[in-house]
């Protein structure tokens, strides 16, 4: 429930995902996307260029700390996501999976929503959760530039799909 104290993190020193929000980091693509309780960012790690981030404005670690209305948002939200990710990249598949932890602590939530190709695949032998390990363990980080020029797509994209709602 929200207010239960289980995402909740009064202690925190630091936060990538906020610092990214408050532009207090440097975010390649800016803000792609927006709703009243929702972000959506190009992925700033080695996860493969197209790959969004959609993640709550509030800091929040913790998906039972969502309010209702953030997670009204959150379905429709992850599915225009998606549609968007494979407008970007043609993939055998669009990923959506939940990141919540970094170091074994819990951080502010966000959903990984990733394109993924037969050629990503058989490059790292893998799919799924074996595969994100392996491109991190690679360390691949798309270039400022091309993120730049993905972000536009991006948004253009989603002007689209608001534009056909």
């Amino acid at each position: 429930m929200p207010g239960s104290g289980v995402g909740e993190n009064p202690v925190m020193e630091s936060c990538l995902a906020c610092d990214l929000a408050d532009e207090k980091r440097p975010l390649p693509g800016g803000r792609i996307h927006e709703t009243t309780h929702w972000l959506v960012e190009h992925c700033v790690g080695p996860l493969g260029l197209g790959t969004l981030i959609v993640k709550p404005r509030r800091h929040v670690t913790s998906v039972a700390d969502l309010t209702d209305a953030e997670a009204a948002e959150l379905g429709p939200l992850l599915r225009t996501s998606s549609v968007v990710a494979s407008e970007l990249v043609p993939a055998e598949q669009i990923y959506n999976c939940l990141w919540s932890h970094a170091g074994g602590a819990p951080v502010h939530i966000h959903y990984v929503v990733q394109p993924v190709t037969a050629d990503l695949m058989e490059r790292h032998g893998s799919h799924g959760p074996v595969l994100q390990v392996a491109m991190f363990a690679e360390g691949d980080v798309p270039t400022d530039d091309r993120i730049e020029d993905v972000a536009r797509r991006a948004r253009a994209a989603f002007d689209r799909s608001a534009d056909s709602a």
